[in-house]
Protein backbone atom coordinates (compact mmCIF):
# COMPACT_ATOMS: atom_id res chain seq x y z
CA UNK A 1 0.00 0.00 0.00
CA UNK A 2 0.98 3.61 -1.09
CA UNK A 3 0.94 5.08 2.58
CA UNK A 4 2.16 8.48 1.11
CA UNK A 5 -0.58 8.33 -1.50
CA UNK A 6 -3.00 7.35 0.96
CA UNK A 7 -1.98 10.67 3.27
CA UNK A 8 -1.87 13.08 0.52
CA UNK A 9 -5.41 11.78 0.18
CA UNK A 10 -6.11 12.39 4.02
CA UNK A 11 -4.66 15.85 3.78
CA UNK A 12 -6.93 16.36 0.47
CA UNK A 13 -9.45 15.46 2.14
CA UNK A 14 -9.05 17.29 5.16
CA UNK A 15 -8.75 20.58 2.74
CA UNK A 16 -11.53 20.76 1.05
CA UNK A 17 -13.63 19.96 3.70
CA UNK A 18 -12.69 22.91 5.62
CA UNK A 19 -12.84 25.10 2.22
CA UNK A 20 -16.34 23.41 1.72
CA UNK A 21 -17.38 24.06 4.85
CA UNK A 22 -17.07 27.91 5.16
CA UNK A 23 -17.72 28.81 1.18
CA UNK A 24 -21.25 27.36 -0.48
CA UNK A 25 -20.79 28.44 -3.89
CA UNK A 26 -20.34 24.79 -6.05
CA UNK A 27 -18.49 26.50 -8.89
CA UNK A 28 -16.03 28.00 -6.43
CA UNK A 29 -15.60 25.04 -4.81
CA UNK A 30 -15.11 23.01 -7.66
CA UNK A 31 -12.63 25.14 -8.95
CA UNK A 32 -10.24 24.88 -5.68
CA UNK A 33 -10.96 21.44 -5.51
CA UNK A 34 -9.32 20.99 -9.05
CA UNK A 35 -6.75 23.52 -8.29
CA UNK A 36 -6.05 21.30 -5.27
CA UNK A 37 -5.91 17.46 -6.49
CA UNK A 38 -4.13 18.87 -9.70
CA UNK A 39 -1.62 20.66 -7.96
CA UNK A 40 -1.27 17.68 -5.47
CA UNK A 41 -0.79 14.67 -7.78
CA UNK A 42 0.57 16.56 -11.05
CA UNK A 43 -2.37 14.90 -12.78
CA UNK A 44 -2.43 15.71 -16.86
CA UNK A 45 -5.95 17.24 -16.51
CA UNK A 46 -8.58 17.51 -13.46
CA UNK A 47 -11.54 19.10 -13.49
CA UNK A 48 -15.46 18.64 -13.44
CA UNK A 49 -18.19 18.88 -15.70
CA UNK A 50 -21.86 19.81 -14.49
CA UNK A 51 -24.66 17.93 -15.95
CA UNK A 52 -27.30 20.27 -18.44
CA UNK A 53 -29.79 17.98 -19.63
CA UNK A 54 -28.44 15.46 -21.66
CA UNK A 55 -24.99 17.00 -21.63
CA UNK A 56 -22.06 17.20 -19.33
CA UNK A 57 -20.97 20.55 -19.84
CA UNK A 58 -17.27 21.99 -19.01
CA UNK A 59 -16.73 23.46 -15.31
CA UNK A 60 -13.78 23.97 -13.74
CA UNK A 61 -11.12 22.30 -14.26
CA UNK A 62 -6.67 22.71 -14.24
CA UNK A 63 -4.72 21.47 -17.71
CA UNK A 64 -4.83 21.98 -20.88
CA UNK A 65 -8.10 22.83 -23.40
CA UNK A 66 -10.72 20.53 -22.89
CA UNK A 67 -13.70 19.60 -24.71
CA UNK A 68 -16.49 21.40 -23.73
CA UNK A 69 -19.42 19.31 -24.30
CA UNK A 70 -20.21 15.21 -23.56
CA UNK A 71 -23.19 13.66 -24.57
CA UNK A 72 -24.96 11.32 -21.85
CA UNK A 73 -23.27 7.55 -22.24
CA UNK A 74 -20.33 9.21 -24.21
CA UNK A 75 -16.56 8.48 -24.05
CA UNK A 76 -15.43 7.66 -20.49
CA UNK A 77 -17.15 11.16 -19.04
CA UNK A 78 -20.56 10.01 -20.27
CA UNK A 79 -20.02 6.55 -19.37
CA UNK A 80 -19.50 7.11 -15.73
CA UNK A 81 -22.67 9.39 -15.88
CA UNK A 82 -25.11 6.76 -17.70
CA UNK A 83 -23.75 3.79 -15.34
CA UNK A 84 -23.77 5.93 -11.82
CA UNK A 85 -20.09 4.52 -11.00
CA UNK A 86 -16.06 5.45 -10.83
CA UNK A 87 -14.70 4.49 -14.15
CA UNK A 88 -10.83 3.91 -14.08
CA UNK A 89 -9.36 3.07 -17.54
CA UNK A 90 -6.10 2.20 -17.30
CA UNK A 91 -5.82 2.60 -21.87
CA UNK A 92 -8.03 5.27 -22.90
CA UNK A 93 -7.19 4.37 -26.96
CA UNK A 94 -8.76 0.51 -25.77
CA UNK A 95 -11.76 2.36 -24.55
CA UNK A 96 -14.47 1.81 -26.82
CA UNK A 97 -15.83 5.03 -27.52
CA UNK A 98 -12.82 6.91 -26.02
CA UNK A 99 -13.54 10.90 -26.83
CA UNK A 100 -10.36 12.35 -27.44
CA UNK A 101 -10.02 15.74 -25.72
CA UNK A 102 -6.22 15.42 -25.62
CA UNK A 103 -3.88 13.27 -27.61
CA UNK A 104 -1.63 13.23 -24.60
CA UNK A 105 -4.25 11.37 -22.30
CA UNK A 106 -3.30 8.00 -21.78
CA UNK A 107 -5.22 6.70 -18.39
CA UNK A 108 -8.72 8.08 -16.84
CA UNK A 109 -10.52 7.80 -13.63
CA UNK A 110 -14.37 9.63 -13.55
CA UNK A 111 -15.87 9.78 -10.20
CA UNK A 112 -19.36 10.75 -10.78
CA UNK A 113 -21.20 13.04 -8.08
CA UNK A 114 -24.63 11.78 -7.17
CA UNK A 115 -27.00 13.25 -5.65
CA UNK A 116 -30.26 12.11 -4.14
CA UNK A 117 -29.78 9.04 -6.97
CA UNK A 118 -28.87 11.80 -9.84
CA UNK A 119 -25.71 12.59 -11.37
CA UNK A 120 -25.14 15.91 -11.02
CA UNK A 121 -21.61 15.82 -12.19
CA UNK A 122 -18.60 14.35 -12.27
CA UNK A 123 -15.00 14.47 -11.67
CA UNK A 124 -12.38 13.64 -14.40
CA UNK A 125 -8.66 12.82 -14.03
CA UNK A 126 -6.45 12.03 -16.86
CA UNK A 127 -2.99 11.26 -16.72
CA UNK A 128 -0.48 11.56 -19.41
CA UNK A 129 0.89 7.68 -18.08
CA UNK A 130 -0.54 4.43 -18.58
CA UNK A 131 -2.61 2.52 -15.73
CA UNK A 132 -2.23 5.84 -13.60
CA UNK A 133 -5.26 5.49 -11.20
CA UNK A 134 -6.16 2.42 -8.83
CA UNK A 135 -8.15 1.57 -5.68
CA UNK A 136 -6.28 4.08 -3.43
CA UNK A 137 -7.51 7.23 -6.25
CA UNK A 138 -11.15 5.28 -6.80
CA UNK A 139 -11.60 6.20 -2.77
CA UNK A 140 -9.74 8.64 -2.41
CA UNK A 141 -11.63 10.58 -4.89
CA UNK A 142 -15.00 9.24 -4.52
CA UNK A 143 -14.25 10.76 -0.64
CA UNK A 144 -13.50 14.01 -1.98
CA UNK A 145 -16.74 13.85 -4.45
CA UNK A 146 -19.08 12.76 -0.89
CA UNK A 147 -18.43 16.77 -0.52
CA UNK A 148 -20.02 18.18 -3.28
CA UNK A 149 -23.31 16.66 -2.58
Amino acid sequence: MDTDKKEKYRLLFEQIKAMTEVENDTIANMANAAALIHETFHFWWTGFYRVDGEQLVLGPFQGPLACTRIGFGKGVCGTAWQEKKTLIVDDVHQFKGHIACSSASKSEIVVPIIKNGKVTGVLDIDSQYLATFDKMDKLGLERIVELFL
